[in-house]
């Protein structure tokens, strides 16, 4: 009894499964619209763009409110520290300096934000990060950076 029972179990079984595969699916004959999936590389972002040269690199540029942006890589700096300027082609806007947490010939990883408004609507702001010379001052190894 209970052998004929599970025969009947696995032969039900056997035929649904071989229903489904070979039925073909039911559908609504007003339902006309295309169906789209979204895969993940559609609903990603595009991937962030990073800039380098000599003395840094992997720096990326995210924008975090109107006029912010954060600003994160890595730096083969003398003495760990660089400076940074924005301009807009005519003016310097802003200025500062940075350090990072490890000094050359290592590469040190920095991060910092700031904040910088336009003084002409239509202007490009570009961000330049440089070595400064420990000879005379003047800008070695210039990375800059369009901000959007």
């Amino acid at each position: 009894m209970k052998l004929t029972i599970l025969l009947s179990v696995i032969i039900l079984l056997a035929c649904n499964v071989s229903e489904e595969k070979s039925a073909p699916k039911k559908t609504d004959a007003l339902d006309n619209t295309p169906k789209t999936t979204v895969t993940k590389q559609q609903s990603a972002a595009p991937p962030a763009k990073t800039y380098s040269n000599k003395r840094f690199r992997d720096v990326m540029v995210e924008r975090i409110g109107k006029d912010s942006f954060l600003i994160h890589g890595q730096g083969q700096i003398f003495e760990a520290s660089f400076s940074w300027i924005v301009e807009d082609g005519h003016n310097e806007l802003k200025k500062g300096f940075q350090m990072t947490d490890a000094g050359a010939p290592e590469w040190g990883k920095f991060e910092f934000a700031i904040r910088v408004q336009k003084e002409r609507e239509h202007s490009t702001l570009m961000l330049v990060l440089f070595e400064s010379s420990p000879k005379d001052g003047s800008r070695q190894y210039e990375l800059p950076i369009m901000l959007y």
